[in-house]
């Protein structure tokens, strides 16, 4: 699901917004060499992918990848997102990675997803897996491990301190980047998701906090207003903003308005 000329509309409005980072979440979308077996059938050419890098690099946006390992948001692994925590699908993870960081020339960052790996997530699924305990750990280390071997920073989605703070603290790498998020509009240490933000700033990790225009178009702008001011300011690296709307056409207004946003919040930053 993928409008090109809206894709071409939004490069050039993020760079004159002052954004200078795309996530670039690319599932089953490109025809991996490694496992030719997962791209959808219109999905892009790892040619035509190194292009639209270089492209993005040209106009100042770094590009960084994303592959969501999470069992609640694997579906695009295919056959191998029923294998999960095996020896086949560790190596199509570790193959997956390691083709996807020579594609982007060893990115400073790879994003790894990982967020909401919970029975509560899964309740609508014919399918479900949750791994937990030392296998979750298990596994996240193994990707970060893969991740880092190539030269490249892991990022995931913070969620999992939310329910278990006193394992994050124990076991969370500190080389790890963390993106909370919270897509409401009551701020404050008190708020159940907000507290996370205060959490891994005590804790000391890098933090790139995460807002969106999903469901309330002030999110973006509160989540840069609070968080500038709650997190070390050596500790926090950015923002991201996640519009959760696929590249079609017909949401093409909520795009730029995620743009809009981000771009009103940089200014009132700046001063």
């Amino acid at each position: 699901r993928f409008d090109n000329e809206l894709w071409e509309e939004l490069k050039p409005r993020m760079r004159d917004a002052g954004m200078n980072m795309v996530i670039i979440d690319l599932g089953e979308a490109v025809k991996y060499q490694s496992h030719p077996e997962i791209p959808v059938v219109d999905a892009w050419e790892v040619d035509h992918l190194k292009k639209e890098i270089a492209h993005l690099r040209q106009l100042g946006l770094e590009p960084i990848p994303k592959l969501n390992f999470s069992a609640t948001h694997d579906l695009w692994l295919g056959k191998y997102s029923r294998m999960v925590s095996t020896p086949e699908y560790y190596q199509v993870c570790t193959d997956l990675i390691n083709e996807v960081c020579d594609i982007f020339d060893k990115p400073r960052f790879f994003h790894l997803g990982m967020d909401e790996e919970t029975y509560q997530h899964c309740t609508h699924f014919e399918y479900v897996v949750v791994r937990q305990f030392d296998l979750w750990w298990h596994d996240f280390l193994k990707l970060v491990n893969t991740v880092e071997s190539n030269g490249s920073k892991a990022w995931i989605w913070s969620d999992y301190i939310w329910n278990h703070p006193e394992l994050f603290e124990e076991r969370m790498p500190k080389s790890v980047l963390q993106s909370n998020w919270y897509y409401g509009d009551e701020f404050g240490e008190e708020a159940e998701y907000v507290n996370a933000y205060h959490l891994l700033d005590k804790l000391g990790y890098d933090q790139v906090p995460t807002g969106s225009n999903y469901s309330i178009p002030t999110n973006f702008e509160l989540t840069v207003d609070y968080c500038s001011k709650i997190i070390a300011p050596d500790k926090l690296k950015g923002f991201m903003q996640t519009p959760w709307k696929a590249t079609l056409n017909k949401y093409r207004d909520h795009h730029l308005a995620a743009i809009e946003q981000v771009e009103r919040a940089r200014k009132k930053l700046e001063g």
